[in-house]
């Protein structure tokens, strides 16, 4: 498979939720290249977790494998080169290939977060062209309409959303409806690129642990955890 025939046809269907079988980063960022829409990632939790809302949202953008148990979801279905894209790598990849020629717009996270992230960016990326950034917290719909038609004004490349998920892919969709480009929901990425939220270390991500890391160190996930245990009974009986 290549960009130009990984096609709608070419997705694979989890518990409704359409997943396209990406063999790298490079070949997502292709694809995106010449598809705008939303990128959102997909994990167990939201395979597992989706409803008719959320299948909807993902199957009319492009759905793409950010966790193990979509991964081996997919090789199951037929896809063994399909392979695990964080989406907290993603969004980096995509400003390290374009920031030279690409402009970008960014919302999420707290005021600190999100001022730190730009002066971040703006010192490891020189001469990024930054259009537009503010805080996620939209208060009213007045506040949205106003980024909405500040996207619209300046027209970026490539729009990064750090809200969660499903409000950040709600809110993108509404952007897209009125200014075509690139949108990838990121959820927390911001605060794990300005050092305020430790990302595993690379020998846990390395070896699909990623979520045993978060768990030791967040006892509270046990919860959402104890969920993925219906997940591996569906793949071990093949039931997705």
């Amino acid at each position: 498979m290549n960009p130009k025939d990984t096609t709608p046809d070419n997705r694979v269907t989890l518990n409704g939720v359409k997943v396209y079988p990406f063999r790298s980063f490079d070949e997502l960022l292709a694809f995106a290249e010449t598809h705008k829409g939303i990128l959102v990632s997909i994990n167990a939790e939201k395979i597992l977790h989706a409803t008719d809302e959320t299948r909807d949202i993902i199957n009319r953008n492009i759905g793409f494998c950010d966790g193990a148990g979509a991964v081996y979801a997919l090789r199951q279905k037929g896809h063994p080169e399909a392979c695990k894209l964080p989406g907290c790598e993603l969004w980096l990849k995509t400003i390290a290939a374009r920031y030279r020629n690409k402009t970008f717009y960014l919302v999420g996270g707290r005021q600190e977060v999100i001022d730190e992230t730009v002066a971040k960016l703006r010192k490891e990326y020189p001469g990024i062209r930054i259009v537009g950034f503010r805080n996620g917290y939209l208060k009213t719909p007045e506040e949205s309409a106003a980024l909405i038609d500040d996207i619209v004004a300046k027209r970026p490349d490539c729009v990064f959303v750090a809200m969660g998920s499903p409000k950040q892919e709600l809110l993108m969709e509404e952007m897209l409806r009125r200014h075509p480009a690139i949108y990838q929901g990121l959820g927390g990425s911001f605060d794990v690129y300005t050092g305020h939220v430790k990302r595993a270390p690379r020998w846990w991500i390395d070896h699909n642990l990623e979520f045993l890391y978060r768990l030791i160190h967040q006892p509270s996930r046990i919860k959402r955890q104890i969920h993925l245990l219906r997940y591996a009974y569906w793949l071990a009986f093949r039931k997705l």
